[in-house]
């Protein structure tokens, strides 16, 4: 009797850049390290932490301005050097289950705590080098995750590890215009790399190819069964393989902001960062059982997989990826004893639609992954008290929308709307000398999951994610 296999397994998507396609897209860069909006990274100020970002670029005396607004270098005087790092302990855990393209239970554990700590570092140094001239250069790394679920977990196919990092240098300029309102402008070069892994599913890879061979009418509907049969006991469910992946790319954005001074007390800013699109490019390398090898070269399934290179053997490939354009408003009061800001910023995430892989080797061919996002919000309050003429202390807090919705959301962004409570001082060592630190504690709401791999095994259930930030800097005036 013939066996009917469901929609969903019909096609052998090899692994190869699928994962990468998969985490790229959202992952990537996977539940980023805790902070902005899947994997964009505001950390690059200890100063702007303490608040919860609210005027960032409208404070003073913060040199991150060089990448988050350069005409908000106005408000620095002289030469400053800056240096920033912050860790990032986000934990992700795990609950639910997952089922193969029969619908049958895949065996594993929930996988662990996917999260970890990583640090991010940043460095400044701008100089006033005319009369209404700023220029000033940035090392920073705007977006960043890694997540590593244990090898067993039951979400395997769609994704283990995944570790995603783009770092830009920034050359700004600005000019002001007139005594209250300041242009600027940015030149970005942004490399960004990942490395992706995944286990393969053979049994559902398998089963595939019997479907594909039927449907092209190169399987007689009566050998069927016999064909299936030979899967099941050659390939059985829980016969797994790995896909590696990494690739990397330069490419190249601007940005434009301005800077007004309202009042002798308040200031306004507002900044536009461009998109930056990449070609990724790298390679893609298995681990094929041996049982697996063997039914690849069978005379009778080989035909099958076509001519050339046969699939799941090591092989380049590439795929377009552009990090999101973002604009940012921001708003500060300065008194004597205190101030007070607000930000509000927009990410244009409903241009990540689809991630299209295409493959080195003409037997896999090409991959798409919908994602389809939503445009997402960050908005903050915060403000800072002047204790003593040497002491600052600040506190902030801000809410940041997700760009993932329950039907695209998947086990490598387990991303959901999050909440942020910040913390943070200030201390002036010095005349020329200062120093500040931030804390931040991140309340997320429940991730909901509903992935599908490349092999068609559904994952379901959810994600509970938290996060924790502690950044430190130093700034030397002179």
């Amino acid at each position: 009797m013939q066996m009917s296999l469901p929609r969903r397994a019909w096609a052998v998507r090899p692994l190869a850049f699928a994962a990468l396609s998969v985490a790229i897209a959202g992952a990537l860069v996977a539940p980023r390290a805790a902070d902005a909006s899947a994997f964009q990274l505001k950390e690059n100020s200890a100063k702007s932490l303490g608040t919860a970002f609210a005027g960032s670029v409208t404070a003073g005396n913060d040199a991150s301005v060089i990448v988050n607004n350069p005409a908000a270098m106005t408000m620095l005087d002289g030469n400053t050097f800056q240096a920033d790092v912050t860790a990032i302990n986000f934990s992700t855990k795990f609950s639910g289950s997952s089922t193969d393209a029969l619908g049958r239970p895949i065996a594993g554990s929930n996988g662990g705590d996917a999260g970890t700590t990583i640090p991010v570092p940043a460095m400044y140094f701008q100089s006033k080098v005319a009369d209404r001239w700023h220029v000033g250069v940035a090392l920073t790394a705007p977006f960043g995750f890694k997540t590593d679920y244990d090898s067993d977990f039951t979400g395997r196919y769609s994704g283990l590890k995944s570790d995603f990092k783009s770092l830009d240098a920034t050359l700004s300029a600005s000019f002001d215009v007139t005594d209250t309102f300041t242009l600027g402008a940015s030149a970005i070069a942004q490399k960004t790399s990942a490395e992706l892994t995944s286990a393969v599913n053979f049994n559902a890879v398998g089963l595939g190819i019997v479907q594909q061979g039927a449907a092209a009418g190169a399987i007689p509907p009566q050998a069927v069964p016999t064909y299936l049969g030979v899967i099941g006991a050659v390939v059985p469910p829980g016969t797994d393989g790995r896909a590696k992946i990494k690739g990397d790319d330069w490419a190249y954005g601007w940005q434009l902001g301005g800077f007004w001074k309202l009042t002798a007390q308040d200031r306004f800013a507002l900044n536009y960062h461009s998109k930056i699109s990449h070609t990724l490019e790298g390679t893609a390398n298995f681990q094929v059982p041996a049982q697996v090898q063997g039914l690849l070269s069978n005379p009778l399934v080989a035909p099958l997989l076509g001519t050339g290179q046969p699939p799941f053997t090591h092989t380049s490939g590439t795929a377009d990826f552009t990090t999101p354009a973002f604009a940012t408003a921001s708003f500060w009061h300065q008194d004597e004893k205190f101030g007070l800001g607000m930000d509000i910023s927009w990410t244009k995430w409903d241009s990540f639609k689809n991630l299209a892989v295409q493959y080195g080797n003409p037997s896999q061919p090409p991959t798409v992954e919908e994602f389809n996002w939503r445009n997402s919000w960050f908005a903050s309050v915060g403000g800072e008290y002047y204790a003593t003429d040497k002491l600052t202390l600040r506190a902030g807090v801000a809410v940041d929308t997700t760009p993932t919705y329950n039907a695209t959301r998947d086990v490598r962004v387990p991303d959901s709307t999050r909440r942020w409570l910040t913390f943070g001082l200030g201390y002036k060592v010095t005349e020329r000398f200062d120093v500040n630190l931030g804390a931040a504690h991140i309340f997320v709401n429940k991730a909901h999951i509903n992935s599908l791999s490349p092999t068609g095994d559904l994952t379901v259930g959810e994600n509970d994610d938290k996060g924790n930030l502690l950044s430190m800097s130093g700034q030397y005036r002179f």
